[in-house]
């Protein structure tokens, strides 16, 4: 957050009682995350900033507002440690009025959807996008892109030399998302972005399931800061026990945080204070139905949290982890005056949210509707693939007729991919879908006009009895991935897409069932989080009418290309072993007909 020399001595003027305050909130109890208290204080607060805790009779005025907190608490604003605000489909103007009410007013994010989508002309746009939102980004520069191993296609690359650059942005607050299979091979670019870092004094933020042991050492060697994935409280304890501040995540997909907090209720209280939270991927639905960090304060609190360490863990905790709590993370003097005022720190029920010293939130509602810039070219335009005809999804062989027998990726949850060997038939030189054996096909394909690349694989897992689904909102790379058993659905669903500059669609035997337009660089919408819920359950009706039961089949297929999940991927260039990093044929052997 930049400051002129002006408004530095103003907020110094300020913080002296030179200047009144502009609001003061008075008569509540304040939860100090930093000495792990309750005591009534009031606060006051000049434009932007706190600049009083306790006593604030001096810096009252004639102009003045108040605000009686009595009987109620006062907290920091919540901090979100890790989020991919693009995969809730959300622009970040939409994002802002779903998660604001909830009070979450900090997020750390990389943008690195919006990378590879609109590059970091895209980038600087969000930056003046969220300006005039009640809520804060910390960007973490990715530390390439894109992450998939071998390299997919999108429409930027970020590599060590782009990194030189950007980390000497007023808005880079660190490198974010540093997988460990990049240190494992010692990638010569993502070395390249360490030291930099390290140089710069940026904090480097990484990703590292299930890494134990030498290989959880390997990665911290290089320098890395802090984690968002444990698999398991043992390895949450492991990594905070070896100087690492870690995330607990619960998104829509993932649900973490019943085992990862046991590190806290069954280890050792005290490792608390070396963790936080983070929601990673997040849906409209999800969201509406739950809230957001203020759920992750609740449901650690029922697993036998103190309420004041949960609020730590959303508030503090990440502040510190990522080197910010200088500007927000506690109600302190200096502090950007982002302050909820709730019932009680045990049911944390947020019921008034203050950003930047402004009242924006009250009773879980938005005050004003916050309203999205105009788009400009980068985000806004079809997909830039040739149309599908129905040929292009069928696998094609030499055998005429017989057997093959195909890997799969068989999906046991968002993140569980295994292989799976099914024999299928082969007609008219084709191989065959099957939802009998559960077996469908998966096609990704380049949208971004470089190359026209398009892949062809199998899946397994998700009970598909007919139709197709597809979506240009998929991480890592956002190219079009559409998955189905049959390739006429396959087409039609694909070139709707093309057709709308980007969304999620549900076709069965050629009619649309369902689709959400994703005009924003494909891959967001603008529409208000109701109206995007509303998209996401008829997505979902769709795909039950398809015949998955998955919890969320969507936003599982479009996980499906992203290498950093063991054991099986499918990106523009094929099918990727992603232990091994390279790609695959998903036919293992064919077996003619005989006769």
């Amino acid at each position: 957050m930049t400051q002129t020399l002006a408004q530095l001595k103003d907020y110094i003027k300020a913080g002296a009682a030179k200047i009144s305050a502009d609001l003061v909130i008075e008569n509540g109890t304040l939860v100090n995350v930093m000495t792990t208290e309750f005591y009534q204080a009031d606060i006051a607060i000049y434009k932007e900033k706190i600049v009083a805790v306790g006593n604030v009779e001096a810096y009252i005025g004639d102009k003045t507002k108040h605000i009686d907190a009595t009987g109620k608490y006062i907290t920091p604003g919540l901090i979100d440690g890790h989020i991919h605000v693009e995969c809730s489909k959300m622009s970040m103007t939409s994002f802002a009025n779903a998660v604001v009410p909830f009070g979450t007013t900090s997020l750390v994010s990389g943008l690195d959807e919006t990378v590879a989508v609109a590059g970091l002309e895209g980038v600087q746009e969000v930056f003046k996008e969220i300006e005039g939102l009640p809520l804060n980004l910390f960007w973490g520069a990715p530390y390439k892109t894109p992450y998939t191993i071998p390299q997919s296609t999108i429409a930027f690359n970020i590599d060590a030399d782009v990194q030189e650059t950007i980390q000497k942005w007023t808005e880079c607050y660190g490198v974010w998302e540093t997988v460990r299979e990049a240190i494992e091979t010692q990638d010569e670019d993502t070395l390249k972005t360490l030291v930099h870092a390290q140089n710069n004094h940026l904090p480097i933020f990484g990703c590292a399931p299930m890494a134990t042991g030498v290989k959880l050492n390997e990665y911290l060697a290089s320098g890395i800061r802090l984690d968002h994935e444990s698999y398991g409280h043992e390895e949450l304890v492991e990594k905070a026990r070896n100087g690492m501040n870690v995330l607990i995540r619960e998104s829509s997909v993932t649900h973490f945080l019943a085992e990862n907090i046991r590190a806290v209720t069954e280890v050792n209280p005290a490792i608390a204070r070396h963790v936080s939270f983070c929601t990673d991927d997040v849906t409209a639905t999800d969201i509406l139905e739950k809230g957001h960090l203020d759920n992750l304060v609740k449901l650690a609190i029922q697993a036998g949290v103190e309420p004041i360490t949960a609020i730590q863990m959303a508030t503090i905790n990440s502040a510190e982890a990522y080197r910010i709590d200088d500007q927000v993370g506690s109600v302190s003097p200096g502090r950007l005056a982002d302050i909820l005022i709730v019932d009680q720190p045990g049911s944390f029920n947020v019921e008034l949210v203050i950003s930047r010293g402004q009242v924006v939130a009250e009773n879980k509602e938005i005050l004003k509707p916050l309203v999205a810039p105009v788009r400009s070219d980068l985000f806004k335009g079809k997909l830039k693939h040739e149309l599908t005809s129905a040929n292009d999804f069928e696998y094609k062989v030499t055998e005429k007729a017989g057997m093959a027998t195909v890997q799969t990726i068989n999906s046991q949850g968002a993140f569980v991919r295994k292989r799976k060997d099914v024999d299928l038939i082969i007609n008219d030189g084709v191989v065959q879908p099957s939802p009998e054996k559960d077996v469908a096909l998966v096609s990704v394909l380049e949208r971004f006009g470089k190359n026209g690349n398009q892949s062809l694989g199998f899946t397994s897992g998700w009970g598909l009895k007919k139709g197709a689904m597809a979506s240009s909102s998929a991480p890592d790379d956002n190219n079009i991935v559409v998955m189905g058993v049959s390739a006429n659905d396959m087409s039609i669903a694909t070139n709707k897409l093309i057709e709308a500059g980007g969304g999620q669609i549900v076709v069965i035997d050629g009619e649309v069932i369902s689709f959400l337009a994703l005009p924003v660089g494909g891959i967001m919408s603008d529409l208000s989080p109701r109206e995007i819920e509303a998209g996401e359950i008829a997505l979902r009706k769709g795909t039950d009418l398809m015949g998955s039961e998955l919890p969320d089949p969507m936003f599982y297929m479009s996980f499906l290309p992203i290498t950093a999940i063991p054991d099986l991927a499918i990106t523009d260039l094929g099918m990727v072993d992603c232990v091994a990093l390279k790609i695959v044929d998903p036919i293992i052997q064919i077996m003619p007909l005989k006769g």
